[in-house]
């Protein structure tokens, strides 16, 4: 649980508890609009003051990959790139940022963590 909490505090907005839009999509390399369409959100939601905790909660399943990404590969750079352009064996070439885009994440998460636990596919 730790992992999660630096990566938390890694992502999250200086005096703010929530996670930030602005500092994921600039970590991942990607526009505001690309992140709002990879966590299924609309656009203008990931600025909205009232919709914090559902910006949160979207943004959520895409930290926790990368942060378990960045534990297992040594540092946060190499988790975006895995997260980006790395197929997973057994989704036909996809990434794990196309299968978040699909609805995916737990099926990405639960990849990273049979592979943490020395079970590769």
């Amino acid at each position: 649980m730790q992992g999660l909490e630096i990566g938390a505090a890694w992502y999250g907005e200086e005096g703010s508890p929530f996670l930030s839009a602005h500092r994921l999509s600039e970590q991942l390399g990607v526009t505001q609009a690309e992140l709002a369409k990879l966590i299924g959100v609309a656009r203008n939601t990931l600025s909205a003051k009232s919709a914090t905790r559902k910006v949160d909660a979207a943004l959520s399943p895409v930290v926790r990959i990368l942060t378990m990404a960045g534990e297992m590969a040594g540092e946060a750079n190499r988790a975006v790139i895995w997260f980006k352009h790395q197929p997973i064996p057994g989704w036909a070439g996809k990434t794990a940022y196309d299968l978040v885009a699909e609805g995916k994440a737990d099926q990405v998460l639960a990849y990273l963590e049979a592979v943490r636990s020395g079970v590769y596919a």
